[in-house]
This record gives structure tokens, sequence and C-alpha cells, in this order.
């Protein structure tokens, strides 16, 4: 799928787009993990507003045909607004990186480790940043030594507060909270239909927060951070995606002084793990003042209930003259 954006020539683009040249860039939306149709809600809502930041976009959906059709495109920057693994796990950002393309986002192998739950909480844990205790169990473990033996261990060292979630993944896809030892096989199963790992994770109650990260040249620095409570009690794909389900504070109902440290840790867990132009990164603040990282991610969201796009417009900018200056900041 392809489909051609010119900006139109009105003042608000004029305005939005004073500070950043018009620039020729390609947005990728679609691909074929399980996040495509949020990808290309992703893909448009970011050409949208870089079409109204004065530049021109040409949308293209990932198919055999790319890298042909980029290369005979020649655009300034590309834009990959894909979820999982098709654009989060690195291997299409290296291809990017080899044809010597510019793009939005992270180098493709600080993107895989990112990418990795496990591995990133085990990088976090080492700088000494919080993290919730938790077991990776890969299918074939699982399977071979017996889930009730596996399952009784895990519950022996982690107890039954639990949530077992995808060691890859995004969007809660494959997540579920686990309240008893009974749950626990479903929800592992349930797990295993998104990635052939699960990661399991002590559950830590508290603020739930976001906070997206975006360096346009400057170095890194945090957006406010956005405070996450689902109706349901539990961020969930439908919660993520259905307006009302969901109540965002942007910026978060926490203090000053807790704000500094999220912001802080925040940058310090994007640049730890090497990532670029922008991330978001997950924590929970638990009563007693502990901010727990749970995930970094590499393509956030910018979808019309996305957390990255509440925290730009929280933080006063509009959001085609942020895009623009990512955009910007990635040419070379």
């Amino acid at each position: 799928m392809t489909e051609n954006i010119a900006a139109e020539n009105t003042p608000a683009a004029s305005d939005a787009a004073a500070t950043v040249a018009p620039l020729d860039i390609v947005v990728l939306a679609g691909g074929i993990s399980h996040e495509r149709d949020v990808s290309l809600r992703s893909g448009r809502r970011v050409a949208d507003a870089l079409t109204g930041a004065g530049h021109r976009v040409t949308v293209l959906d990932p198919d055999a045909g790319l890298l042909d059709a980029l290369a005979a495109h020649k655009p300034d920057v590309v834009w990959p607004a894909l979820h999982g693994a098709s654009g989060e796990d690195g291997a299409l950002l290296s291809l990017l990186e080899a044809a010597g393309l510019s793009f939005v986002g992270s180098r493709g192998d600080d993107a895989a480790l990112a990418w990795s739950k496990p591995t990133a909480k085990t990088l976090v844990a080492r700088a000494g940043i919080a993290t919730p205790a938790s077991i990776t169990l890969a299918k074939e473990t699982f399977r071979d030594l017996g889930a009730a033996n596996v399952l009784s261990r895990v519950i022996e060292r982690l107890g039954t507060d639990l949530v077992v979630k995808p060691s890859a993944g995004g969007s809660a896809q494959g997540v579920s909270i686990v309240s008893e030892a009974a749950e626990l096989p479903r929800a592992v199963v349930e797990a295993y239909t998104y990635s052939d790992v699960a990661l399991i994770e002590q559950r830590v109650s508290g603020v739930e927060l976001a906070v997206g990260v975006i360096d346009t040249g400057d170095g890194p620095e945090a957006l406010p951070a956005v405070e996450i409570q689902a109706s349901s009690g539990v961020y969930s794909f439908d919660a993520r995606y259905n307006a009302g389900e969901t109540t965002f504070f942007a910026p978060a109902r926490i203090s000053e002084e807790a704000a500094e440290l999220v912001a802080e840790t925040a940058v310090a867990v994007h640049e730890l793990l090497g990532l670029r132009h922008v991330s978001r990164i997950d924590f929970i603040l638990d009563a007693d003042g502990t901010l727990w990282f749970l995930e970094a991610n590499v393509l956030p969201g910018l979808t019309e209930t996305s957390l990255l796009p509440q925290a730009i417009e929280a933080s006063g900018q509009e959001l085609g003259a942020v895009y623009g200056a990512l955009a910007a900041a990635a040419r070379h």
C-alpha cells in the first residue's frame, strides 16, 4: 500500500514548520505483526501531523518490494511506525542502516536489546534501577520439564500475585494478571501465543506511568509523565485503543519530587539501552516512592489514544513540530 500526502501551503502548515525545512519523509506503517492495525493508525496520525507541519509524506506498507521502493524514492528520512516484531525487533532497522537510509528511531542492535523484555530488565537492574523480580520461561522448558513441576517452582520463588507476558511484544497482547495459582497455566499458554518465551513477573501495585523521551539533537529529555488509570484496573489491549476505556492524566498526578525522579530515570534507561530519537519508558511508582521499571518501547504508539502524543501535548508543544524536529535530527 502506498499513499502520497502533499502538504497544502496553508498558514497553519507554514507556522508549524517554521523552524524545520520541509522534508521528504516516508512513513512505514502496517507490516505483518499482531499489531498491524495499531501500526496503520499510528502511521496515519504521524503522517497527518508531519503533513500539517509542511512536510511531504509517503506512507508505505512494508512488503517484498519495500527496499527497492525506498532505493528508488530516496527520501530524506524514513519514519518507521511499525509495532511488534515487524518493526521493533531491530531487523528492519538494521536493514535501513545497511541501506544507508536516515530513519527515526534506534539502531537495529540497540532496538533488539530493548525489544527483549528480559534482556532490558537485566541491563536496567545491573545499573541499580529497580525492576520487579521475574523468571523467564521458554516454551520448551515448560513442556519438557512438565508444566506442573515448573510452575510450582515459579510460585515458590515469586508467589501468586503475578503478571505474565510474552518476552517480546507490545500493546499488552498476551499479557495476563494472575492472582491465584490455578490461573497461572492458562496465563503462560496465552503468552506463548505471541512469543516462544514468557516473562513471569511479580506484580507491583502503584501508579502506572509512561514517560516519553525525545532527542531532537540536544540530548534526550523526558516529556511529562502520563498517568494511566484503566477502568477495568488492567491496561489491556482494549483499554489502550478504545476511547473511554482508560483515563489519562498528563502530566501525572504525582509530586514534583516524584516527577523529577521519573524523568531522570526515564532518560537514564533510554541512554542505558542505547536508544535514539524517541522512546517510551514504562514504570510503576509504588506507595513507598520506589520507581519500578517495567519495559522500554523503541517505536511507541502514535495513535489518537497513545501515550507519547499526549505527553508531547502536555509539554505545550505541537505534534507536527516535534515530529518534524525528530525527523530533522534523524537526517544525515
